[in-house]
């Protein structure tokens, strides 16, 4: 069987409150060499809508947005063999290790973007310590997105205040 394909390296600091975890880069991800880099996917037009600014277009712009607003990212795969985007083909997985975020970074809350990431996720750590939660996917294959989850999730650990 050919290597295993690697995904990304976390995005985080020492003042990254909640950590976002999806379960690996799709195809068009690793074409831009950054999260969520498929236009339909509705990651960033959410994450920008909930703290009421841009996020840009770049993988630099946005990985500035993230850590300015105190968000983590990385995927609970690093590395796997993958056909396409297909969480479901993901084979030979390995697990990232989340104390190197943890160790480094306050964070009070774990957000698992869809079922694959949550599903990995707990098969390692189920018993974390750290207040974690499965969100409905953002990936444009997914009819159950409901925005409204994510606002509330990012609302346990930012005040937004009064304004929408």
């Amino acid at each position: 069987m050919s290597d295993k394909i690697c995904g990304f390296s976390p995005v985080f600091d020492e003042h990254s409150r909640i950590l976002i975890l999806g379960s690996f880069p799709s195809v068009q991800s690793r074409k831009v060499d950054f999260y969520y880099g498929n236009k339909q996917n509705r990651f960033w037009p959410m994450l920008g809508r909930y703290f009421g600014e841009s996020v840009g277009e770049s993988g630099e712009t946005r990985r500035a947005f993230v850590l300015q607003q105190g968000v983590a990212l990385w995927d609970i795969v690093v590395a796997c063999h993958i056909r396409g985007s297909s969480d479901a083909s993901i084979r030979d997985s390995e697990l990232a290790d989340l104390d190197i975020v943890l160790r480094a970074a306050p964070v009070e809350r774990i957000l698992l973007n869809g079922a694959t990431a949550y599903n990995l996720f707990c098969e390692r750590y189920a018993a974390i310590g750290i207040p974690y939660q499965r969100m409905p996917s953002t990936s444009p294959a997914n009819p159950r997105y409901r925005e409204e989850e994510w606002f509330a999730a990012l609302d346990a650990v930012f005040a937004r205040g009064t304004s929408e």
